[in-house]
C-alpha cells in the first residue's frame, strides 16, 4: 500500500530522501544540559561521494545515576542557514563520553560530512541517546545557539531515473534504469557505487529494499514486481548517519476512469447523479463532468473530488431536451495520468 506519509515525501522531496530528524512531539529531555558545542575547524571541503569527518564536542551533563546511563551517547544537531545544497540538515554521528562524568562530562566524535551539504550549518540542538532508531524519540532537541560550520561541496552527485514502461499498468511489472553521474562534469565517477533501492517506507526510513552495486558508469537497472509499484521507489546513498543522496519517485500510472449515470433520461433542469471510479484511489483529485457541445468540443459543466475508495458522484443536469453526450475527465493528478471515461448518453425529457 503507498502510505501517505511516502507519497508526501516523495512528492515534497523528489530529488533527496534521507532519514528523517526525530518527530518532536514533547519538550527537550529534562535530564539534558548543554553548556558548550565546538568544533575541531570552522569550515571543510568534501568532493563527491566522499564523508569529510570533523570533529564535534559538546560539554554538558545528563541528569541521571541509573548504572543504564553510564554510557549514554548524544549527538548533534545542524540546520542549514546558508548556501545551494540539497541537503537542509546535518547529523553527527553517535558521540561517546570522552571525559569527565555522565552529569559533568564532554562527548566527542565525528561528523561526517558529504558533498551535498554544500553550505552553511549552524548547531541548533542536541539529543540524547542514538540517532536510531530515531522515529522512536519523544522529545525535542535541546536547544542550542552553537557554532557554525562552512561546507564547500564539489562535484555532487546527480540520480536519475528512467522507468520501463513510462506509465506502468495496474497488475503489470516493470524496471528501472537508477543512474548516478557527477553534477559538476555529467560523467560517472568511474567506480562502481553501492546504493539501497528501496521501496516504499524504505525511501524515508529503514524499510524494505536491497543493496547493490552500480556498474562503473554509475549504472543499476531493477526489475520490480507489480506489488511493488503501489509504493514509493527510491534510490538511496547512505551516509553516516543520513543519506548522502537520493531520489524517489512514484511509477506513473494510467487514468481509468468508469462513470454511470443513475438515469438515461430526465426532465431538463433535473439533477442526475453520475456515479464512477478511478482506478488506484488518487484521492484528492478531481474529476470534471464534461458535457459535448456542438461535434468536437468539451465543456465541463461539473466537478468533484476523488473519495478515498476512488468514488466519486457528480451531477449531469439535462439543458435541453434530447440526447446529450457526457463523459468524465480526471487530469493528470500525482501520478495517475489523464484520462476519460467512455461516452455516456442523458435524454432531456
Amino acid at each position: 500500500m503507498w502510505t501517505r506519509r511516502v507519497m508526501t515525501a516523495l512528492l515534497a522531496v523528489p530529488v533527496l530522501l534521507m532519514g528523517a530528524l526525530p518527530i518532536a512531539q514533547a519538550a527537550p529531555n529534562p535530564k539534558l544540559t548543554v553548556t558548550a558545542v565546538s568544533f575541531a575547524k570552522p569550515s571543510v571541503a568534501v568532493s563527491g561521494l566522499n564523508l569529510a569527518p570533523v570533529t564535534v564536542t559538546v560539554k554538558g551533563g545528563y541528569d541521571s545515576t541509573d548504572p543504564m546511563d553510564a554510557n549514554i551517547t548524544l549527538y548533534v544537531v545542524l540546520q542549514r542557514t546558508g548556501g545551494s545544497g540539497p541537503l537542509t540538515y546535518l547529523v553527527s554521528t553517535d558521540l561517546p563520553r570522552t571525559a569527565g562524568t555522565v552529569q559533568n562530562g564532554t562527548w566527542t566524535g565525528p561528523v561526517k560530512v558529504p558533498s551535498t551539504a554544500n553550505g552553511t550549518f549552524k548547531v541548533t540542538g542536541v539529543f540524547a541517546g542514538s540517532y536510531f532508531p530515531s522515529s522512536g524519540d519523544m522529545t525535542d532537541p535541546t536547544p542550542f545557539n552553537g557554532p557554525s560550520l562552512a561546507v564547500t561541496g564539489l562535484h555532487l552527485p546527480k540520480i536519475t531515473a528512467a522507468v520501463s514502461p513510462k506509465v506502468v499498468p495496474f497488475g503489470s511489472p516493470y524496471s528501472i534504469r537508477w543512474a548516478v553521474t557527477d553534477a559538476a562534469t555529467g560523467k560517472p565517477y568511474g567506480t562502481r557505487i553501492t546504493v539501497f533501492l528501496g521501496i516504499d517506507n524504505g525511501c524515508v526510513e529503514p524499510g524494505p529494499g536491497s543493496m547493490v552495486r552500480t556498474d562503473t558508469n554509475g549504472i543499476a537497472t531493477k526489475s520490480y514486481t507489480a506489488a511493488e509499484g503501489d509504493g514509493g521507489n527510491c534510490l538511496r546513498i547512505f551516509g553516516a548517519p543520513t543519506d548522502i543522496a537520493g531520489k524517489g519517485l512514484a511509477v506513473a500510472r494510467p487514468g481509468i476512469v468508469s462513470a454511470v449515470p443513475s438515469k438515461t433520461s430526465a426532465p431538463v433542469g433535473t439533477l442526475v447523479p453520475v456515479n464512477g471510479s478511478v482506478a488506484g484511489a488518487p484521492s484528492n483529485c478531481k474529476v470534471w463532468l464534461q458535457r459535448l457541445y456542438g461535434a468536437t468540443q468539451w465543456r465541463s459543466v461539473g466537478s468533484a473530488g476523488i473519495r478515498t475508495s476512488g468514488r466519486f458522484t457528480v451531477n449531469a443536469q439535462p439543458a435541453y431536451k434530447g440526447l446529450i453526450p457526457y463523459r468524465v475527465y480526471l487530469p493528470t493528478c500525482y501520478r495517475i495520468q489523464a484520462g476519460v471515461s467512455k461516452v455516456f448518453y442523458i435524454r432531456g425529457l
